[in-house]
């Protein structure tokens, strides 16, 4: 299971990539393992809003459909061209080409809120 140590995660399984104030967020790859094949994902448009907890978007799989919940609060600032036609990139590479969104963080404290890599193995134990 590849959990990488310089993310940090959600017991949602998303995980997010800090730097400064922009974070960049998608599913860890327990997740994208226990949805099985992606099929469709659904994303926000840049410049909306996105709220620690709330969900931002869904994504579809052959076996279920999941929310997508944000890992910190702040303004959507890219959002990933490559999954509108080839979903299957987040079960291909969830930690690199197969991220969602980035987000221009509005308060840099909620990545204290967080899961380093340690305790998100503990979680998925």
């Amino acid at each position: 299971m590849n959990v990488p140590e310089n993310l940090k995660y959600t017991k949602d399984h998303e995980w997010a990539k800090i730097e400064g104030d922009m974070a960049t967020v998608g599913i860890t790859d327990y997740a994208q393992g226990e949805l099985g094949d992606v099929v469709f994902v659904e994303l926000p448009e840049v410049g909306s809003k996105v709220t620690k907890g709330e969900t931002f978007g869904t994504i579809e799989a052959v076996k279920a459909v999941a929310d997508l919940f944000a890992p910190l609060s702040g303004e959507v600032v890219e959002v990933n061209p490559t999954l509108e036609s080839a979903p299957e990139t987040v079960n291909q590479d969830p930690y690199g080409e197969g991220w969602m969104i980035k987000i221009k963080m509005e308060n840099t404290d909620e990545v204290n809120d967080l899961l380093d890599a340690e305790k998100y193995k503990e979680l998925i134990g």
